[in-house]
């Protein structure tokens, strides 16, 4: 037997077998994702999957926690494409040093999250660094949990940021930890406007 037919036999066999487990995923409905890990890219990754439902023609809604004052290409682009945007708006707990404001800040957004979670309209909701919020005891954990289980069916979320809730993985479909190797900043070099935001 030549290279090139074992080779065909072993595609032809991951291929059944990737077949077969097609045709047994017969479930349907909204998943919940988390991406999570010490590495860079979790809300990108978010972000992609927003964009990636927009372009199949689907609604999507983003919450936003934590980096809400910066610069975002991603809500610059996506808010084009008629994304809605809740941005808590006031920057990374280090630059406010107010943990009441903070508090507050958050719940007020949360409340706008809670609705894009109970909106039927939408196929798609982001809850970026929604993980720091609850580690924070910003936003209630239970609560959290009782409105994702209670969403419309059909509707996934998408949550990132690090250190995410154990519950909060155990609720998931689907876990994604992004590790970090190596990264720019951590060599002196300054973050890239259309990489890093």
């Amino acid at each position: 037997m030549s290279d090139t037919d074992r080779y065909q036999q072993r595609q032809q066999k991951l291929k059944s077998q990737i077949d077969e487990r097609i045709a047994s995923a017969q479930h349907e409905r909204g998943l919940v994702l988390v991406i999570t890990g010490n590495g860079k890219g979790k809300s990108t990754s978010g972000f992609g999957t927003v964009a990636r439902a927009v372009g199949h023609g689907q609604q999507a809604g983003v919450v936003q926690f934590i980096k809400g004052t910066w610069a975002c290409g991603e809500r610059n682009l996506l808010a084009q494409h008629g994304v809605q945007f809740a941005v808590m708006a006031t920057g990374f707990t280090w630059d406010t040093q107010n943990k009441e404001h903070d508090r507050r800040a958050a719940q007020a957004v949360w409340q706008q999250g809670k609705a894009m979670l109970a909106n039927p309209n939408l196929d798609v909701v982001l809850l970026d660094e929604l993980t720091y919020m609850v580690s924070y005891d910003y936003i209630d954990l239970d609560e959290v949990i009782e409105v994702i289980e209670h969403r419309p069916i059909d509707m996934s979320v998408i949550i990132t940021g690090r250190g995410a809730h154990r519950r909060l993985m155990a609720l998931a479909d689907t876990v994604s930890e992004v590790q970090s190797r190596k990264h720019a900043f951590d060599h002196g070099l300054k973050a890239r406007q259309g990489i890093d935001w």
